[in-house]
């Protein structure tokens, strides 16, 4: 295994247990993938899990992202090679975040981009918090979008909400369940899940989807060469 000695930052803790499942999720793909004979061949990875406030709503202040600089930062002080922030509407700041470090971050948006041009998908429906969907972080030319009328981006935004604080947690599910199943029964081709929430709340359910967090998952074994 080449590099192994390369030091992965994960911004995490937006929410706490989408990271969670994040690190064991990359734990068992270097498994996976062939990629462990003993112990010392996982790499260093530091998780950096920051009480950073949710991004759920459609206008984020300077103040709002405070803290995830300042996780940044932390980071870096800390040696890492690369950075994968494990939140997606965050990726909307992702050049202003990158201008206050020096260590590279991955650019979520970008490899989300060249996954769906590789796999030629055509229809899609993206799923996130308002501002992610009406921003269009994950809305690039040649693609046609099948997008959430204002009454269901209300409800995938308080389904993340109470979902994330452990509220009813399976009624939430079921809402991001239908919401989903209503948008391919209507002609979508695939959902986006444009949350780190989304997964596990979509877990087990045979829809056809597309996990970001996979593709960063992907990218940092790319990155690091491994």
């Amino acid at each position: 295994m080449k590099d192994k000695n390369k030091i992965i930052g994960i911004l995490g803790g937006i929410g706490p247990e989408a990271t969670g499942n994040f690190y064991l999720s990359l734990i068992s793909l270097f498994q996976k993938r062939g990629l462990i004979n003993s112990n010392t061949d996982f790499p260093q990875i530091i998780i950096n899990s920051i009480p950073a406030p949710e991004l759920i709503y459609e206008k984020i202040s300077n103040k709002d992202l405070e803290l995830y600089i300042k996780g940044l930062k932390e980071l870096e002080k800390f040696g890492v090679d690369s950075i994968a922030i494990i939140c997606n509407t965050i990726h909307l700041f992702y050049q202003k975040l990158q201008n206050k470090i020096k260590t590279p971050i991955i650019d979520l948006r970008k490899e989300i981009k060249n996954f769906l041009i590789e796999k030629n998908v055509k229809t899609i429906t993206v799923l996130g918090t308002p501002i992610t969907i009406k921003k269009g972080l994950y809305r690039f030319e040649s693609f046609k979008y099948l997008d959430l009328n204002e009454e269901d981006v209300k409800s995938l935004a308080e389904g993340i909400f109470n979902f994330n604080k452990g509220f009813e947690k399976n009624k939430q599910k079921r809402t991001i369940q239908n919401i989903a199943k209503k948008y391919l029964k209507n002609g979508a081709e695939i959902i986006i899940l444009g949350c780190t929430e989304l997964e596990l709340m979509l877990k087990g359910v045979n829809i056809p989807k597309i996990n970001t967090m996979d593709i960063l998952l992907e990218t940092i074994i790319k990155r690091h060469k491994f």
